[in-house]
């Protein structure tokens, strides 16, 4: 896998940019002046990171795997420690399926329906292969959500959730955060 050269990462003009990040030079993003990424943080093959006004926020230590995509205007903030596995999309904005109205981004605004509603992934979140969020989901931290899993409402803290839609389905231990003191211990964070 290619990544981009710090010369490469610092053309692009993020709004933040933390040090030792790494993307792919197959991964496509959009908006960069409203995206910030931290430290640690890595983008893989064929991701799609696309910024809408109320930006993106990818936090440190986060991995994106190739294939997965977070797009829509309303915010998007992966906070730290968080990671997506292959093909998980993230939505912040979503047409109004109902019928009543006109969809796909072509149309004029006045004849569809978009809802706009920020998305959060708080620290430890893990979201398998996939896996689906809608606008206005807020997990909470160390959720764990499964691979194919639907997520149309927020998921409790320390829980692991999974299916169409997602519901929970056990608690989720809190050793990792006794990791991720000692991380921090080891490396001054």
């Amino acid at each position: 896998m290619g990544f981009l050269s710090q010369i490469q990462l610092e053309a692009l003009n993020f709004r933040h940019l933390g040090k030792n990040v790494l993307i792919s030079d197959k991964a496509s993003i959009y908006n960069a002046a409203n995206i910030s990424i931290g430290d640690n943080s890595r983008i893989d093959d064929f991701c799609v990171i696309s910024a809408g006004a109320d930006g993106i926020s990818i936090g440190r230590y986060v991995h994106i795997a190739c294939y997965s995509s977070l797009i829509g205007k309303a915010r998007i903030e992966m906070h730290d420690f968080s990671g997506l596995s292959s093909k998980v999309s993230i939505y912040s904005s979503s047409d109004d399926y109902s019928g009543n109205y006109l969809t796909n981004p072509t149309v004029p605004s006045e004849f569809s329906n978009v809802i706009h509603k920020p998305v959060v992934l708080k620290k430890h979140v893990i979201v398998g292969a996939s896996a689906v969020i809608l606008p206005g989901v807020t997990a909470e931290e160390g959720v764990a959500i499964g691979a194919f899993a639907l997520v149309v409402k927020n998921c409790d803290a320390f829980s692991i959730y999974g299916g169409i839609p997602a519901r929970k389905v056990k608690e989720r231990s809190v050793q990792l955060l006794d990791l991720e003191q000692k991380l921090a211990e080891k490396y001054n964070l």
